[in-house]
C-alpha cells in the first residue's frame, strides 16, 4: 500500500542540519488513512485522545485565525526547533498572509524527522497551488523490499524518484546522535580508566600507613605473597562493589532507550566499560601493593621497639620518692635532702604540707 502525502519546501529540521532551522518542512497527510493504520508511535500528545485516534487531533475544528494543528518528531521539536509541546511556528501562505501551526503531538524516533505534519485539508487551504504529491510511504513486505524499490526506480526514472528504506534512514539520523553519544561515551571511559589510577595512589598509601600491622604479621609467619593477596583481595572487593552499583544505575537510565524502537546496545558498551575499568582498577592496585610490599618491614616494627614510653606521673597527694638520686624523675616539686640515700619527698598539698616523711 501507498500513502500519498503532500509537501511545502522548507529549512530541513532534521538532526543532519546543525543550524537552528526557522520554517521546517511542511506536509501534508491523510489523517483518515494514516490512522486506520495505527501508523508511527506517539510520545506525547497535548491532550488526553484514546491510542486509537492520534491523529485525528489534524482534523479538531478550528478557526481561520487559530493556530493550525500539527505533530512532529520528538527529536525535531527539541533538539533542532528549541519548542516543547505546544509551541508554535509562524508560517506565510501563498497569498502572503501569516498562519501559526501549532505542535499538539510529539512522533517518537520517526522517519518523518524534519518535517511538520498537518492535515491535508489544512495544507490544500494554505497552499492551494500546490501540484500533486511529492512524498510517499510505501509498505512492502520484508522479503520483498529489494525487489519492489529495484522496479520503482526503474519505472519512475524519469521523474527523478529517490526510494530509501526506512532502516536506512533511521539509521542515517541515528548515526549523529551515536556519534556524539560515543565521542562523551569513550571521554567518560577514558576518564574513569585513569581515575581507576588514583586508587593505586590510595592502596600504596594504605599499606605505608598499615606498615607496622604489615611488619607484625610478617613476623608471626606471613610471608610477602600472604600480605599481597590479602591486600588486593580487601581492596578488590570495594572496587567492584562500586562498579556494581554504578553498573546497576546504569542500566536502570538506559532501561527506557533499549525497550523503545531502534538500536539499543548500550548495555553491551556499558558492560564492556565497567569490564576495562575492573580490569584497570585491578591492576593498578596489584601494582601499589606490590611496590609498597618491596620495601622491608621488620625495619617498621623495630622502630615500634625502641620508640619511647611517656612518663608515668603520680598525682600530687601520693608523690613519694624511692631509690636512689640517679634513678629519681625530674619533677620539681621534689627535692633531695643532702644525705647519700636518705631523701625528703615534698609536696604542695595543703593537707600533707607539714608532714613530711623520710626514708
Amino acid at each position: 500500500s501507498i500513502v500519498q502525502m503532500r509537501v511545502q519546501d522548507g529549512d530541513d529540521a532534521s538532526c543532519l542540519n546543525l543550524n537552528r532551522a526557522q520554517k521546517p518542512r511542511l506536509v501534508g497527510v491523510p489523517t483518515p488513512l494514516l490512522q486506520s493504520r495505527g501508523a508511527f508511535t506517539f510520545s506525547k500528545t497535548i491532550d488526553s485522545v484514546s491510542p486509537y485516534n492520534e491523529w485525528g487531533l489534524l482534523d479538531l475544528p478550528h478557526a481561520s485565525n487559530d493556530p493550525v494543528p500539527g505533530i512532529a518528531d520528538e527529536a525535531t521539536v527539541k533538539w533542532a526547533l528549541g519548542k516543547k509541546l505546544g509551541s508554535t511556528i509562524k508560517y506565510t501562505d501563498e497569498r502572503g498572509r501569516p498562519f501559526a501551526v501549532q505542535i499538539v503531538a510529539m512522533l517518537a524516533n520517526s522517519i518523518l524527522q524534519g518535517n511538520i505534519l498537518i492535515s491535508e485539508q489544512a495544507f490544500l487551504k494554505r497552499f492551494p497551488l500546490s501540484s500533486g504529491h511529492r512524498m510517499f510511504l510505501i509498505d512492502t513486505p520484508t522479503d520483498q523490499t529489494d525487489a519492489v524499490r529495484k522496479n520503482l526506480s526503474r519505472a519512475m526514472e524519469d521523474v527523478g524518484m529517490q526510494l530509501t528504506p526506512t532502516a536506512a534512514r533511521l539509521a542515517t539520523f541515528n548515526g549523529v546522535q551515536n556519534t556524539y553519544l560515543s565521542i562523551f561515551k569513550a571521554l567518560g571511559g577514558l576518564a574513569l580508566i585513569l581515575a581507576s589510577g588514583g586508587l593505586g595512589m590510595v592502596v600504596m598509601r594504605n599499606v605505608l600507613e598499615r606498615q607496622p600491622e604489615l611488619a607484625l604479621m610478617r613476623a608471626v609467619g606471613f610471608n610477602r605473597s600472604h600480605l599481597h593477596w590479602m591486600l588486593f583481595c580487601e581492596h578488590s572487593l570495594l572496587l567492584a562493589m562500586g562498579l556494581v552499583c554504578g553498573w546497576i544505575a546504569a542500566q536502570f537510565a538506559l532501561f527506557p532507550t533499549a525497550s523503545g524502537p531502534g538500536p539499543n546496545g548500550g548495555m553491551a558498551s556499558t558492560t564492556m566499560l565497567v569490564l576495562g575499568v575492573l580490569i584497570s582498577g585491578m591492576a593498578w592496585i596489584t601494582l601499589a601493593a606490590w611496590s609498597a610490599l618491596r620495601k622491608p618491614l621488620l625495619a617498621p616494627l623495630r622502630r615500634e621497639e625502641h620508640r619511647p614510653k611517656p612518663l608515668h606521673t603520680q598525682s600530687p597527694s601520693n608523690s613519694f620518692c624511692t631509690g636512689s638520686a640517679q634513678v629519681l624523675s625530674q619533677d620539681p616539686c621534689k627535692r633531695f635532702h643532702p644525705r647519700g640515700n636518705v631523701l625528703l619527698a615534698l609536696t604542695t598539698d595543703q593537707t600533707t604540707a607539714n608532714h613530711h616523711r623520710a626514708f
